[in-house]
């Protein structure tokens, strides 16, 4: 996982403008709501790479790199994450949370499950029952 930090490009009275992410091609921009307590996730990509920002709440997030010991992090509202490819992830809402989700790769749209990777022993677990995404 990577968490860098959105720069400022520009401020004054108005408010501010920050780019979230420059110089990649996105495929597909996703908005998901996460009750407190829920999980999504608990899979990996093959081929795309995810990019996650906390619009509202706070939610941990969980990956694993191949061979690797599992990491965690807590994202707040403005907070960045991205995943590559091959890295598990589970995203556990620690509040109500809104998230943005940008995706490089096949993982959208009616192909979601075409590169979308289920993990037999979750890296989180949900308070709540919750479908596939």
């Amino acid at each position: 996982m990577k968490l860098p930090t959105p720069m400022i490009n520009f401020e004054d009275e108005r408010g501010i403008i920050k780019d979230i992410l420059s110089h990649e091609t996105i495929d597909a921009v996703t908005i998901i709501t996460s009750k407190k307590g829920s999980v999504r996730g608990n899979h990996y990509h093959k081929d795309t790479v995810q990019y996650n920002y906390i619009l509202e709440g706070k939610i941990e997030l969980l990956t694993q790199k191949p061979e690797q010991p599992v990491e965690s992090a807590i994202l707040d509202t403005g907070d960045f994450a991205m995943t590559s490819a091959y890295e598990k992830h589970a995203l556990h809402a620690l509040e109500d949370s809104v998230i943005l989700i940008l995706t490089r790769g096949p993982r959208n749209g009616i192909d979601y499950e075409k590169d979308t990777f289920r993990l037999d022993k979750p890296l989180a677990k949900s308070l709540h029952i919750s479908k596939k995404l």
